[in-house]
């Protein structure tokens, strides 16, 4: 496996971070700020140094080598495999005509990916109009849990706005990619922690649809969650990233977080990142730099206890509001991923709006938020 990364920040061309290598048919991954990927020549700038690349763009909130975390920069990483194959498919949930079917669009992307010989998918999705929680489910029955699947949703920095992603075209809104990687001796192994503590009393969700929240024990969840705010609940919703929910369903031994996206005044209801189902348990979640910190370093010890080789590449993918607890410390969860897994591994990936990983000891993936997820890979 070889690899090669470059960055471009605002008026400047892309320069290489390190040697440069003349890769063949490499797959190229292009993370960055999304104003710099709705350049209309940014396709042709990519293009013009990959010229038999296959090119896999996604809008971030802060894209990851590394070297940094960059917010108004664009990075790449093209990587050429020598011993494995991948296949890319994709997919946009705007050109459907019709309400957006998170489920099967997961599904029907998956199924379009050869099965003999599938090892691992990454998937990058649009942020801003699916529903991770069940574009996840979909792509597992597709699988039948039987296959990793690792990546994010795409994001804009803490605007909310809008996210873009493309396969080999300009960058735009709704589009899912999903690649497939194929090899007898490729290894993939994952990691995620979070490191976020819960605190205050549960309480049973009374009323939601898909991920709208609406009551907890019978009262408006966004007059409850006020409450407990104090004083920040002036600040929302952008400080509701700064406290999301542990989420405990009755038919899940293990707690997801939620994020909370939006609110609505007129309904009382609050707009997560993910389902949250009626008479889930649900509890408000805070941290601090150091448990973030922490919590990195262990997701990245545990994706490295799974493995027999050592890892190529590191793909990570962490959560916009960890990014905005850890503030100007936010390399510092990307050093502690790097000391782990060593200087000679190329790092790259980007905060999200949605982490997709599964949990350990397990093959079928999740939507997770304000989480650290380390994917490793080698051939």
């Amino acid at each position: 496996m070889k690899t090669v990364q470059l960055k471009k920040c605002k008026n400047q061309p892309f320069k290489y971070l390190g040697e440069e290598i003349v890769l063949k048919e490499p797959l190229v991954l292009v993370f960055g700020n999304r104003f710099m990927l709705e350049d209309e020549n940014v396709y042709n700038e990519v293009r013009d140094i990959f010229k038999d690349g296959y090119l896999v763009f996604g809008s971030t909130s802060g894209s990851i080598t590394s070297d940094a975390v960059d917010d108004e920069c664009i990075t790449i990483t093209a990587i050429e495999f020598e011993k494995s194959k991948f296949v890319i498919k994709k997919t946009n949930v705007l050109n459907k005509g019709a309400e957006i079917d998170s489920f099967n669009t997961g599904k029907q992307l998956i199924e379009q990916l050869p099965t003999e010989g599938l090892k691992y998918v990454f998937v990058i999705s649009d942020g801003s109009f699916i529903n991770g929680s069940q574009l996840t489910k979909g792509m597992n029955i597709a699988t039948k849990d039987n296959i990793i699947i690792t990546g994010a949703l795409c994001g804009d920095g803490a605007r909310f706005e809008k996210t873009v992603c493309s396969f080999n075209e300009n960058p735009k809104e709704g589009e899912i990619v999903a690649i497939g990687f194929y090899g007898e001796t490729l290894e993939v192994s994952f990691g995620t922690n979070g490191g976020w503590t819960p605190f205050g009393p549960e309480r049973i969700v009374t009323k939601s649809k898909d991920n709208i929240l609406y009551e907890l024990d019978g009262k408006p969840a966004l007059d409850l969650y006020k409450k407990y705010l104090g004083e920040k609940s002036k600040e929302l919703p952008g400080a509701a990233l700064l406290y999301p929910l542990k989420v405990i369903t009755k038919d899940q031994r293990k707690s997801i977080v939620r994020t909370i996206l939006n609110i609505n005044e007129e309904d009382n209801s609050m707009i997560l990142a993910g389902d949250i189902i009626e008479d889930s348990r649900v509890q408000l979640m805070m941290t601090n730099v150091d448990n973030i910190v922490n919590a990195a370093e262990l997701g990245a010890i545990q994706a490295l206890d799974l493995r027999k080789n050592k890892p190529e590449i590191a793909i990570l993918v962490s959560c916009i509001g960890r990014k905005l607890v850890l503030d100007q410390r936010v390399e510092e969860e990307i050093e502690e991923v790097v000391e782990v897994v060593g200087n000679e591994t190329t790092v790259c990936g980007f905060y999200s709006y949605g982490e997709i990983a599964p949990f350990k000891n397990e093959f079928n993936c999740h939507l997770h938020n304000q989480t650290m997820a380390v994917t490793l890979i080698s051939e």
